[in-house]
């Protein structure tokens, strides 16, 4: 079973295609077979950080079902075992999934047989970019060292936990504890999804262990991205403390990458980052975020079908 990482952080600009492409090359680069898919409906423009030009096929003809198998839209690219299926070539329209449209392609992902699948997500946190992030136990926050961008990221974890306790409870459970939890005077508003589990567990015992133990299965993992030197070296382990104390899952911070100008310049000319500057600063960062993910030797359990209602 192939591991699966989304790759999110709810604010653009962060840099996500940028570093699912690094990664996808890295674990290319150790042997392993890597699919990346370009899930920025709309926005798409992954192909461009492996310096692809040809993006005639890929998820388009699999929705318009030209291709009947999401295996027919992969594309080889210059990096031997690595492949891309790219939505360069999906309509505007594609940004607003129809709900059968989503299942459709999250249980094609299921099927697919690589050792690393990397889901390069858009911004935001539409139903459509949060339930491509819940498909597998475990996803990357991509956030870079300013206020608005961790901001933004603390707002697209705490969504993608109500999304994942709303498909556990069901939409009218879900909007009565909510009111039970607004009308109890010692909280006054749901600041965090732990705050509907910590009612539960005083109130439900059994229903409130159930969503703790199923938040618990989640592993998340924090990349500072665009970090420069002037940034709290400690702001990592700040943002995976406020994480792991908030929330019912595992939160790790994997580490920082440099900011380097040159990687604008390698997406104007189409070359593949860290191979054009292998001995960069930011290159042996995501070297070494790389190394850390293969560390780990996480098993990612990919596919939620039972939790996808219509909200």
């Amino acid at each position: 079973m192939p591991i699966t990482f989304p790759i999110g952080g709810g604010k653009g600009g962060s840099g996500k295609s940028f570093i699912t492409a690094s990664l996808g090359v890295s674990f290319a680069k150790q042997g392993k077979r890597v699919l990346l898919i370009d899930l920025d409906l709309g926005g798409s423009n992954l192909h461009s950080f492996l310096g692809l030009k040809n993006t005639e096929i890929g998820l388009n003809e699999f929705l318009n079902k030209r291709f009947q198998d999401l295996e027919q839209a992969i594309l080889s690219t210059s990096v031997p075992n690595l492949f891309i299926i790219s939505s360069a070539n999906c309509s505007m329209e594609s940004a607003n999934l129809f709900y059968l449209q989503k299942l459709k392609i999250i249980r094609a992902i299921q099927g697919l047989t690589f050792d690393y699948i990397l889901l390069d997500l858009g911004a935001g946190t539409s139903f459509n970019t949060l339930d491509f992030f819940l498909t597998s136990n475990e996803g990357i926050f991509v956030i870079t060292p300013e206020p608005t961008s961790i901001e933004n990221a603390f707002r697209f974890i705490k969504s993608v936990y109500f999304r994942r306790i709303k498909q556990m409870l069901k939409q009218k459970e879900f909007q009565r504890i909510v009111k039970e939890v607004l009308d109890d005077s010692n909280i006054g508003i749901v600041r965090w999804p732990s705050d509907i589990i910590d009612m539960l567990i005083e109130k439900e015992p059994e229903r409130g262990a159930f969503l703790e133990n199923k938040l618990g299965e989640y592993g998340f993992n924090i990349i500072l991205n665009q970090f420069r030197r002037k940034s709290d070296s400690s702001l990592g382990d700040k943002i995976e403390r406020v994480c792991n104390k908030h929330f019912y899952s595992k939160f790790q911070f994997l580490g920082t990458v440099g900011y380097d100008e040159r990687v604008h310049d390698s997406i104007l000319s189409r070359n593949i980052y860290i191979n054009t500057y292998p001995y960069t600063v930011t290159a042996t960062d995501l070297q070494n975020v790389a190394d850390k993910i293969s560390e780990n030797g996480q098993t990612s359990v990919s596919t939620h079908q039972d939790c996808y209602e219509e909200i």
